[in-house]
């Protein structure tokens, strides 16, 4: 078998594995502009005698990690025709990834997957949540009179790429968008824009949003402060005779929305979202920042990957009094009581921020010493984790 990159004249082959896979169908309109925008350098094949057998597609993107936008790998599109499963073959696609990723600085990668367990067997962990609220016209929040006003559809895409950047950047895993994925990923030909003005005529929030059967479909939702937040739900709210209630999607996990209802019992849902792994160990831990204690200090920390090999093994793990980490290799297994060990996914959930070094003990995912624990406790920055985009 063979791994390699598709070929420009390989759009069928590809189109008609993801329709099998995925079960939908294009019409000839919508090929013809698939075909337009496929880039087959993108997608990885594994062919057998019979021709591609297996397939996914790795995207370049950026996240936003402790406020900074870091390489990561998208993993789409993994398909394989129905003979061909069973036989190992995603597995041998994901390592190939991995080696890409790794040889292109991507010290991160993402995916949404179609059964967690599948791929927590190779790596990738859980790391962000959403919540869904369905809020009735009239349990909207209280109107309350705020200096300022609200602009409908006259968005311009820069000042929502900017009020976007201030909002997704205080979460860690958010997705950096470009010009062209706000364009094809997030703007609606169908949807409409609202943009909360202060007083100053300081942009301070927007919300993409349609309207569908008298029910509002808010898609995004994203406010510099509280004065914002209240604007934009006063210029919801002035669609009562239009709507019976609202849906808001891809609400972050540290929404506090319903506290501030007067009346918090609506429907809320939560939803466990997209999957992270770290890539490189060694290179992904050195670009964070961790708490800074005004004391130097490391523990022995035992990685188990079997899929990225450069991960596996023993490493030192040191952070100076300025909250600045180190990681270093060890040859040997020094033994003794300080060893923390735990899975390359596990340490992923941990590193984002999304799970606690205490919570990973107490469930068994995380071993070792009590006090490296406490150490990683004590040293690993407190974060939110939230994604609003798919792909």
């Amino acid at each position: 078998m063979e791994i390699r990159q598709l070929r420009s004249d390989e759009f069928d082959a590809s189109l008609s594995l993801s329709e099998y896979a995925f079960q939908y169908k294009l019409s000839a309109d919508d090929r013809a502009k698939a075909q337009e925008r496929f880039k087959p350098e993108r997608v990885w094949g594994i062919f057998d005698d019979s021709g591609l057998a297996a397939k996914f597609t790795l995207l370049p993107f950026q996240s936003y990690i402790q406020g900074r936008p870091l390489l990561m790998g998208g993993i789409a599109g993994v398909a394989t025709w129905p003979e061909n499963r069973r036989q190992g073959l995603v597995a041998k696609l994901l390592a190939h990834a991995l080696i890409k990723m790794n040889e292109a600085g991507q010290t991160l990668s993402c995916l949404h997957p179609f059964y967690v367990p599948f791929y927590r067997k190779f790596g990738w962990e859980v790391y962000c949540e959403y919540k869904k609220y369905t809020i009735p016209s009239g349990k909207f929040p209280e109107k309350v009179q705020v200096e300022g006003w609200v602009k409908r559809d006259e968005g311009e895409l820069d000042v929502l790429d900017d009020l976007y950047r201030k909002f997704a950047s205080k979460y860690n895993g958010t997705l950096v968008r470009d010009k062209e994925w706000w364009e094809k990923s997030v703007l609606d030909d169908d949807g409409h824009s609202a943009v909360y003005y202060s007083q100053e005529g300081e942009t301070e929030g927007y919300a993409l949003y349609n309207i569908q059967n008298r029910e509002l479909v808010i898609d995004e939702f994203v406010y510099a402060n509280g004065r914002a937040r209240s604007g934009l739900w006063n210029y919801f709210a002035n669609h009562d005779s239009m709507v019976t209630q609202a849906h808001l999607k891809m609400v972050p996990a540290d929404d506090n929305l319903p506290f501030l209802l007067p009346d918090p019992r609506i429907a809320q849902e939560n939803h466990p979202y997209f999957m992270a792994r770290i890539v490189n160990v060694k290179a992904f831990v050195e670009q964070l920042s961790f708490v800074a204690t005004g004391n130097s200090g490391s523990i022995t920390l035992s990685v188990a990957d079997n899929l990225a090999p450069w991960n596996n093994g023993l490493w030192t793990l040191s952070v100076d009094g300025q909250g600045k980490p180190s990681l270093q290799a060890l040859q040997s297994e020094p033994g003794g009581e300080e060893t923390a060990a735990c899975g390359i996914g596990t340490l992923t959930a941990m590193l984002l921020g999304y799970k606690r070094p205490l919570d990973m003990y107490q469930a068994g995912l995380l071993t070792g010493n009590i006090c490296s624990v406490s150490w990683l406790e004590e040293r690993i920055p407190q974060a939110q984790t939230a994604l609003f985009d798919f792909f």
